[in-house]
């Protein structure tokens, strides 16, 4: 996996790279040393991973990540400060290591990391197969229990490492991560409309533009949600004859 390393301290990019060298699998692609470096370098090395501090010169690392649009590549942070630990979960991170780094804790964030992306999936594990919209599957609240067919979902909604799925009058919040929810979603059917949400192309009611060449879509049911410039422009290219 290619990894790029985000933080201003030079001191600690090079200990990162130094705990990375002894970890399988990982081969560091390129440094950056604030935000602006960091989107230069997306561009350019296309990483699978990024390694990122919070505290930076002018954009922090949160701002960072949050302003990025979809794919966005997996993230662990790496930081000296832990008051943000729960922002950074909400915004989808892999996890959140303190400085100075655990070599330990440093291995299991790179396991967790394989397991998510079935690089390293158990030897007689199958992986999940997509669903079609007439598949049924098994949704739980507590104490509340759904067996509903794929084409009711008409929205999916990330809140961290939990995801809200929106079907009839229900909203139940499921303990899994929107990212993981789409690798089993129909691309035909369902798509990524920016970083917290999912929409069922089939309950799309209207589309109206939006601001700076973004969409507004507006689904059956009544929900708005706003596609970004990027992502309307993939939904353009998508939907058109």
């Amino acid at each position: 996996m290619k990894a790029l390393l985000i933080d201003d301290e030079r001191l600690a990019r090079g200990e990162l790279r130094r705990l990375l060298g002894e970890v399988d699998g990982i081969e560091i692609v390129g440094e950056a040393a604030n935000a602006e470096q960091a989107r230069e370098k997306l561009k350019e090395l296309n990483p699978d991973l990024l390694f990122l501090d919070v505290q930076m010169p002018g954009e922090t690392g949160l701002e960072f990540l949050e302003s990025l649009e979809p794919p966005v590549p997996q993230v662990i942070f790496t930081t000296a400060y832990d008051e943000f630990a729960v922002k950074a979960f909400e915004l989808n991170a892999l996890d959140y290591l303190l400085k100075p780094v655990d070599p330990v804790r440093l291995e299991a964030a790179i396991e967790r990391l394989r397991e998510r992306s079935g690089a390293n999936p158990p030897p007689s594990a199958d992986r999940p197969e997509v669903l079609s919209p007439d598949d049924k599957v098994f949704v739980r609240e507590g104490d509340h229990c759904w067996f509903v067919e794929v084409k009711r979902i008409r929205l999916l909604e990330s809140e961290g490492n939990y995801t809200r799925v929106h079907f009839d009058d229900a909203q139940p919040q499921l303990f899994r991560s929107l990212n993981a929810m789409e690798t089993r979603l129909d691309t035909k059917t369902f798509f990524r409309a920016n970083r917290r949400q999912m929409i069922n192309l089939q309950w799309i009611e209207k589309i109206e533009p939006w601001f700076s060449g973004g969409l507004l879509v507006e689904l059956k049911g009544g929900a708005k949600v706003e596609l970004s410039r990027r992502q309307a422009q993939a939904f353009r290219e998508r939907m058109s004859l």
